[in-house]
């Protein structure tokens, strides 16, 4: 029952806490997730929700930028996972598809927080983002467990080798992976989270 109505959500369906405003959407392809954003081009920021049911009750969901291009390699993520009954973020550095570093990102992020309601969770944040950019390579991603404050690998199945894309930060969707090139991310050494 649970999955049908989880299966059923679209961008228009879903409603969020707080005040922030998201005018952007995405139904996102693969893995029966969202991205909800808005990218405010007068301080270089972009604010996202992104939206997902992990595959398991103790599972957790990712999402993250790859400022160096595209795929997991090299993406610089966000981690929410449910710890009894408290809702848990950290920030990773993938750098191949076995070592994951948590510690800070290559980019300012602030505002994090995560939310669970019957199964499907979601990662609020701001990033910062180079100026001028009118597009970035993002990634996301879900996986079945959580041990020992460490995320366990995800499928590889089709839909979770294919979250990934390229989002146009003026709303347009697109989901294509042709451009290799780095964005130019400006690599900061703060990064507040909680």
């Amino acid at each position: 029952m649970f999955l049908a109505t989880v299966s059923s959500l679209t961008c228009s369906t879903q409603k969020l806490t707080g005040t922030k405003v998201y005018p952007n959407c995405i139904d996102l392809p693969v893995l029966n997730s969202f991205l909800h954003y808005t990218h405010d081009t007068s301080n270089s920021t972009l604010s996202v929700v992104f939206v997902a049911t992990p595959p398991t009750s103790g599972g957790w969901i990712s999402w993250g930028i790859n400022p160096t291009a595209t795929g997991m390699v090299g993406a610089q993520v966000i981690v929410a996972f449910k710890n009894n009954t408290v809702m848990v973020m950290k920030t990773l550095d993938l750098k191949s598809y076995k070592v994951f570093i948590p510690g800070k990102l290559s980019f300012d992020v602030w505002d994090m927080k995560a939310e669970e309601d019957g199964g499907l969770m979601k990662i609020f944040a701001t990033v910062k983002v180079p100026v001028n950019v009118t597009a970035v390579n993002h990634v996301w991603q879900v996986g079945p467990s959580v041990k020992a404050g460490m995320i366990a690998q995800h499928e590889f199945n089709p839909s979770n080798l294919n979250s990934k894309g390229r989002l146009s930060l003026n709303g347009a969707k697109d989901f294509g992976n042709d451009d290799d090139a780095p964005l130019d991310f400006v690599t900061k050494k703060k990064n507040v989270s909680f």
